[in-house]
């Protein structure tokens, strides 16, 4: 674990609204140097504190106007590799999101789709064939809201 200061939340708190922002841009607007600023950058980064720079994408815009998540139950746990699960379910383009998770499901997947048709085809010609499904639940995104990290 990573040890960050007051300016480090501050650095993290405004890459996490625009990773775009340079390091001289974000110098300017915390009073640092573009060098200091660039060099905390760094550190997060080696330091593992920032994982990944992304796009953040309009699916709807793209097209894709439902978002489903599903809640899946394998049924033959112990005959079906988790591995295997996984490196199938994540070959579909469609599942954005594959957490394993503890409880009433296994798996909690987000998977995209550009209708209910749409989606009712991957459900079920690429979800429902892989190995090992069994209960499947759905819920239709209808809104969603990002909130701010605990930074």
């Amino acid at each position: 674990m990573i040890e960050i200061d007051a300016t480090d939340r501050a650095i993290l708190r405004a890459l996490t609204e625009d990773a775009r922002l340079s390091a001289s841009a974000l110098g300017r607007r915390l009073g640092l140097s573009q060098p200091a600023t660039w060099r905390r950058i760094k550190r997060l980064r080696d330091g593992g504190a920032i994982a990944h720079t992304r796009a953040d994408l309009d699916l709807a815009a793209l097209g894709f106007g439902v978002t489903v998540f599903l809640g899946i139950s394998l049924a033959a746990k112990g005959r079906v590799s988790l591995s295997d699960f996984e490196r199938a379910v994540s070959a579909i383009p469609e599942v954005q999101t594959v957490q394993h998770v503890l409880g009433l499901y296994d798996y909690r997947l987000r998977v995209v789709a550009r209708d209910l048709s749409d989606f009712e085809r991957v459900l079920r010609r690429r979800i429902m064939t892989l190995p090992g499904v069994g209960a499947v639940d759905a819920n239709v995104l209808l809104s969603e809201e990002r909130l701010a990290g605990p930074l």
